[in-house]
């Protein structure tokens, strides 16, 4: 009986060709209902959203035109900046992620030729990794259209709103910084 009541409603309704579904990210949801929400929420979820946004883009332009995921662009940023090397232990304090995150991006790249691996002279149980002659070259392309990248994103904003936002966020780290410390203290 249920079911054929079912199969009755179905036949009566009629059903769009498509289904729009809209996904609200936190900001819009926040700002649908404000009166629940703070103005520093608010301001979080938009840098929230606005990080979120920027980083998927990257994402995808790094996938689609180099075939490299976000991880091993930053890892090999890293390493662009110290041409004699880095310990694991440095790299993944410099990510602010853990050894074992680097190890698998080290793996992978070594595999595919853009780093070599070597002992230590220091200590023979730390491992040392560096670009090599290809790994670089070939970061410092995706390093040049990355910046292309990020100067479209941010092409509405002109030169004032970009030293204004600099200066703004500057305060915004410097008073997170003071809330943590606070904390910890």
């Amino acid at each position: 009986m249920i079911r054929e009541a079912a199969r009755a409603s179905d036949r009566r309704t009629p059903k769009p060709d498509k289904i729009c579904i809209m996904i609200l990210d936190s900001e819009t949801k926040a700002v649908e209902l404000p009166e629940h929400h703070g103005d520093e929420l608010r301001l979080w979820l938009r840098l929230l959203t606005c990080t979120t946004l920027i980083e998927g883009e990257v994402r995808s332009r790094l996938r689609e035109r180099f075939d490299v995921t976000l991880p091993r662009f930053d890892l090999m940023a890293q390493l662009d900046k110290v041409p004699e090397g880095m310990t694991l232990s440095d790299v993944s304090k410099r990510m602010m992620v853990s050894n074992g995150n680097v190890t698998g991006l080290v793996e992978r790249l070594v595999e595919s030729g853009h780093l070599d691996r070597r002992t230590s002279d220091a200590d023979r149980r730390v491992q040392v990794i560096r670009l090599t002659k290809a790994g670089r070259a070939e970061f410092r392309k995706m390093a040049a259209e990355h910046e292309l990248w990020i100067a479209d994103v941010f092409g509405d904003l002109t030169p004032k709103d970009v030293r204004d936002l600099m200066r703004l966020l500057a305060k915004t780290k410097a008073s997170a910084q003071k809330s943590a410390k606070a904390r910890a203290g």
